[in-house]
């Protein structure tokens, strides 16, 4: 069963920085700072900012204890901050 979460993140419809449109297909990543869905050329811009790693240290402590999700499970909402994605449609 997918989660309400999961089908609003991966299905948006366009990246939450450029406003550029995701097509089903199309790849998006979830942002460290916000945890939208954004295009990879955002991704790669917000990696790019200094406080990048320590936000995404943060992340990752936060969203563990929020989810109780185990790191590393690939069906899981932290593994969508670093893992390209696409709407299952």
């Amino acid at each position: 069963m997918e989660d309400q979460w999961e089908r609003e993140l991966s299905c948006a419809v366009a990246c939450n920085r450029c406003s550029a449109k995701l097509n089903a297909g199309d790849q998006r990543i979830l942002s460290v700072f916000d945890h939208q869905p954004i295009c990879l050329a955002c991704k790669k811009t917000e990696e790019k900012q200094p406080d990048y790693a320590e936000a995404s240290k943060n992340m990752i402590g936060t969203c563990m204890v929020e989810t109780e999700v185990m790191y590393g499970d690939p069906g899981g909402y932290c593994y969508f901050h670093f893992y390209p994605f696409t709407c299952d449609d």
